[in-house]
């Protein structure tokens, strides 16, 4: 039996509800009107797909390049971060940075992390006597990647002035935590909150447009010929249980995108097809599985 008094938590991203109702809310605003509706909303967690979000990072463009004076292993670079200003001086000991290079370029006052996240703050300053106004980076000081061989050299197409967070779809998000008793199956998902949420703000004289569902326009099924029995043992339990193959799938990892939403929730991604189970349940309130059909006994 089930206990109705009994919470159970729900994590809603508020970038992939507002897929489905487009509103021009707060987060604060949104979680009152859901509180009211009897999703009580237990708090607001900003979530930030890469520690700091690269706020302050930007694509720049190494104008010139020439060895340091006072040591053999560090550069003096100029770099144009696009912004309509003089190209700023920055002292780099990368072994890889040349003139004409794309790079990212921590600005003053941005703060990074280390792989503890342990934060430090880009300052101006003087090194080994050349002045020095922000820093050019490698992959592992922005939390992009392992390799401190040398900075980050970008393509040669690539926008000088671009924010870094645009450039690797770094996901800004908060996330509501919605206490949930078990009759509110209906709402154990991010399309159920938002129906609720518009039925809420008709309510409130609020004019909002119906909601956005998925399309699916595209999909169709183009052979019958691998057929396979199902046989359901508890009725009650599972009053009905149909699939659907697909074939020519690899099995890889997930697209950023994908990875983004179901981390924001509190998922680690582990595949493609694992993912997009999971992210289907979430989004619809659907339970999936996925099998190998060469796997399954009998065919």
């Amino acid at each position: 039996l089930c206990d109705q008094k009994k919470k159970y938590t729900m994590r809603i991203s508020y970038n992939w509800f507002k897929q489905f109702i487009k509103i021009n809310k707060t987060s604060e605003e949104v979680s009152e009107i859901l509180t009211d509706l009897g999703l009580e909303v237990e708090g607001i967690e900003a979530y930030e797909s890469l520690k700091g979000g690269l706020q302050g990072v930007v694509v720049g463009h190494v104008m010139t390049c020439e060895k340091h004076p006072n040591a053999d292993k560090l550069s003096v670079t100029t770099v144009d971060l696009g912004n309509g200003e003089a190209p700023i001086q920055i002292v780099c000991g990368a072994p890889n940075v040349a003139q004409g290079q794309k790079v990212l370029v921590a600005t003053i006052g941005t703060k990074l992390f280390d792989a503890e996240g342990n934060a430090f703050e880009i300052k101006k300053g003087k090194i080994r006597g050349e002045e020095s106004n922000g820093m050019i980076c490698a992959e592992d000081e922005l939390g992009l990647g392992n390799s401190h061989a040398g900075i980050m050299v970008l393509p040669e197409d690539t926008v000088v002035g671009t924010l870094a967070r645009d450039l690797f779809e770094i996901e800004l998000d908060e996330v509501f935590e919605i206490g949930l008793t078990p009759n509110r199956a209906d709402a154990m998902s991010h399309w159920g909150v938002a129906r609720d949420l518009r039925a809420g703000l008709l309510q409130l004289g609020d004019s909002v447009k119906e909601l956005v569902t998925p399309s699916v326009s595209k999909f169709k099924v183009e052979k019958r010929t691998l057929k396979m029995d199902v046989k359901v043992e508890d009725h009650k339990l599972a009053p009905r249980y149909c699939g659907v193959t697909i074939s020519g799938v690899e099995v890889k990892e997930s697209p950023t995108w994908l990875q983004n939403r179901l981390k924001a929730i509190g998922l680690t991604p582990k595949n493609n097809i694992v993912d997009v189970t999971n992210y289907v349940l979430h989004e619809l309130g659907q339970p999936l599985h996925a099998f190998d059909a060469a796997k399954i006994k009998g065919g």
